[in-house]
């Protein structure tokens, strides 16, 4: 079972920064090189420095900026265990407002398996030995792992349930409201923890990252944010595939799977991927078009080696039907983006094949907790951005040393 405790968190000196504001950022694999610097411009200490490092030796860089900010008590470490109750109050691209709960714990390094830790989407390399790299440099867990527990009865989050004001406040980009406060040992919460099976949501190159740390003599703990899969707050939605630098031959395959794999029906713009089906637009016709397939069994002849529970998933449809077998992409094409590009919202999707920058989007609908569930018990991975938690757990909260 997994093991979840307090732990002794390093955290910024909120009066030397000015709060949480100016010193955290989103996801390190979200920002780009402008955002990197807006987000510098707000101060020189914000987590992009050490968490997304530059320079002819990056990793060198986030080292000895990590060690210098610790020296001058910009960063500072707790004396005593404690566990971190996060609140974000956000509203979701689909217009409706909610509000999450999380704990911020130190969970021990476990490998993939039934009653321990499962993964649901598939890694690749290069992340990886960028992330490992840097833990190893930094010899700390810099950004967490987002990962989700089964509680009915609410029973962790009723013991870190925190009152009074928070220990830091911040609101980002998308005017998520993120409040986080210190709760004490919160050994009643590690207690309800501690039979959990855990479901990595984000993070999954990050957790095989702490793997391999582990391997080579490093710590057997790794920081996470862990979420009821119960919470209200808790939501996933779709991220929309666009297809780029299609030729002659390319088109025309496509539109003969299309025609020969899918039931099409025209549709509103506005209902592209809504009631369960994937959503279709070419910048050459310009249609709306609602996909259905037409026979299970076309699912079952595209992944004959896959449980039912995948053969369910429109992502995997998608990328074995449409993707591998119509347009010839390998995984690697997949995963380097070679053809291929994702959107968070069907108003960007549309936007970009409307401007002519992609020559077609598919609509994807969300896939709900229970099937990424589901998947992931097969032993599973599910295909590349199936699934987009939001919003994300942003860096520079708290950190987790490693010694």
């Amino acid at each position: 079972m997994a093991r979840v405790d307090a732990f002794r968190a390093l955290h910024y000196d909120l009066n030397r920064t000015g709060g949480l504001e100016p010193v955290v950022a989103p996801p390190y694999d979200v920002i780009d090189d402008d955002e990197r610097q807006e987000l510098l411009r707000k101060s020189p200490y914000n987590v992009v420095e050490i968490d997304l490092p530059k320079g002819d030796d990056p990793y060198a860089h986030a080292a000895e900026t990590f060690a210098r900010w610790q020296q001058d008590g910009v960063l500072v470490r707790d004396a005593e265990p404690a566990l971190w109750a996060l609140e974000q109050d956000y509203t979701g691209p689909d217009g409706r407002r909610r509000t999450r709960h999380g704990i911020f714990a130190r969970v021990r390094v476990e490998d993939y398996g039934p009653g321990r830790i499962r993964p649901h989407e598939r890694t690749h390399p290069g992340p990886k030995e960028d992330r490992l790299r840097l833990t190893r440099a930094t010899n700390a867990n810099l950004s967490p792992i987002f990962s989700l527990y089964d509680d009915p009865s609410g029973a962790a989050w009723d013991a870190v349930a925190p009152t009074g004001a928070p220990w830091g406040e911040v609101t980002d980009g998308d005017g998520t409201v993120h409040r986080l406060w210190r709760v004490g040992d919160g050994a009643a919460a590690a207690a309800a923890l501690a039979d959990k099976e855990l479901l990595i949501a984000d993070g999954h190159h990050r957790y095989e990252t702490a793997r391999v740390y582990r391997d080579e003599g490093g710590a057997d703990h790794v920081l996470m944010c862990l979420v009821a899969i119960q919470d209200p707050g808790l939501t996933v939605f779709p991220t929309h595939r666009l297809l780029t630098d299609l030729d002659d031959g390319r088109r025309e395959a496509l539109r003969d799977t299309l025609t020969s794999a899918f039931e099409l029906h025209p549709v509103e713009p506005d209902a592209l991927g809504a009631n369960g089906h994937i959503g279709y637009l070419d910048a050459f016709h310009g249609r709306p078009l609602s996909l259905t397939l037409k026979d299970p069994r076309i699912a079952a002849q595209a992944l004959p080696d896959k449980p039912e529970a995948y053969r369910g998933l429109d992502t995997a449809i998608l990328e074995a039907v449409v993707l591998e077998q119509a347009l010839g992409m390998t995984e690697d094409d997949i995963s380097q983006l070679r053809g291929l590009d994702y959107a968070r919202s069907t108003d960007e999707a549309r936007r970009r094949v409307e401007s002519g920058d992609a020559q077609a989007a598919f609509f994807m609908t969300s896939t709900p907790v229970e099937q990424v569930r589901a998947v992931a018990a097969t032993g599973e991975s599910m295909p590349p951005k199936s699934t987009y938690f939001f919003p994300k757990v942003l860096t520079g909260m708290v950190f987790n040393r490693l010694d």
